[in-house]
């Protein structure tokens, strides 16, 4: 089975990255294809299950702290899949990549289907706009890449009825 997993930031409301991967897919695995496909210098970071207000829950650390007997101790991320995550009802996700400065991203499940035999998986299915800076969160995409106003963009040459009026 293949999951389409939306990933988006709360630094810039335009980015969006889609992702298609197996579910046998390790954390760790989803880990280091995040890293590889936004661009990122390899970092400390954690996963966290997370419920519908995005709070986070159970946390899956890059570091196999060992200490799993202990209740809510984080797990390793290396020996968690995606399958066993969504068959525990957990379809999002937090991806704490600066631990120090707060920082993470956010990522949800929105689609489970049959694989593509024509397409290599895990890969990258949609973007927009620029990734967030990796060492510097306020710094400014130059692009910010709205889809709003991509689609706001048909509507520009609009020739309403000049007549028309809203009262009765």
């Amino acid at each position: 089975m293949i999951l389409r997993l939306r990933m988006l930031s709360d630094e810039n409301d335009n980015f969006v990255r889609d992702f298609e991967v197996t579910h046998e897919m390790t954390l760790l695995g989803l880990h280091n294809f995040i890293i590889q496909s936004i661009g990122y210098d390899d970092c400390m970071a954690s996963f966290f299950t997370a419920d519908e207000q995005w709070t986070p829950l159970q946390e899956y650390s890059l570091m196999d702290m060992g200490e799993e007997s202990f209740e809510g101790a984080p797990i390793a991320m290396e020996k968690v899949t995606l399958a066993e995550l969504v068959v525990a009802e957990c379809n999002r996700l937090i991806y704490q990549f600066d631990m120090i400065a707060d920082r993470a991203y956010y990522l949800e499940v929105v689609a489970a289907t049959q694989p593509n035999l024509k397409l290599d998986y895990p890969r990258v299915a949609f973007e927009n706009a620029q990734v967030p800076d990796q060492y510097d969160p306020d710094a400014v995409p130059s692009d910010d890449g709205s889809i709003f106003d991509e689609m706001m963009d048909e509507f520009g040459d609009f020739d309403g009825d000049d007549n028309y009026d809203d009262e009765y």
